[in-house]
């Protein structure tokens, strides 16, 4: 299963670690870039990964930048991508279980690498619990997640 992992400028120093995560867990990464520390745009690079996993080119994805909060902004335009920032295990597997998020969003800036590593394998072992026999409020309260993105 594939991982689409990209980044901004900010975010390429923790690059490197996610990828070698992403693969020691047993997935695919699918690398979208950036490959430097040349300025970029992380709306580009929020709009690739996106439709990388809207096209199902990736199961999930992983996004970067400095803080972590402009790549999910511009994620969370695209409908269907439900991206959120994480800086805590507790929230990188509890928002796929409760909210079927399918963005991570690091801020390279506020963590390390160590934080990330066990962030993003909480993101990647996590699963959404909406259709579990007594679990059917995730999917009751997802479900108005998505009505509200359709009315716009």
């Amino acid at each position: 299963m594939k991982i689409a992992v990209a980044c901004d400028h900010a975010g390429f120093p923790l690059k490197a670690t996610i990828l070698e995560v992403v693969r020691a867990a047993g997935f695919e990464p699918l690398d979208l870039g950036t490959d430097s520390s040349a300025a970029v745009d992380y709306p580009d690079q929020a709009e690739k990964l996106g439709r990388a996993v809207l096209q199902g080119q990736a199961w999930r994805g992983i996004l970067l930048c400095g803080s972590g909060v402009g790549a999910c902004i511009a994620a969370n335009k695209l409908k269907g991508i439900y991206a959120g920032v994480c800086h805590d295990t507790y929230s990188a597997h509890q928002a796929v279980e409760h909210d079927d998020m399918n963005v991570l969003c690091l801020g390279a800036r506020i963590i390390g690498p160590e934080p990330a590593r066990e962030i993003v394998l909480a993101f990647l072992g996590a699963r959404f619990l909406g259709d579990d026999p007594g679990q059917e409020r995730h999917q009751r309260r997802v479900g108005k997640v998505r009505q509200l993105e359709r009315a716009g």
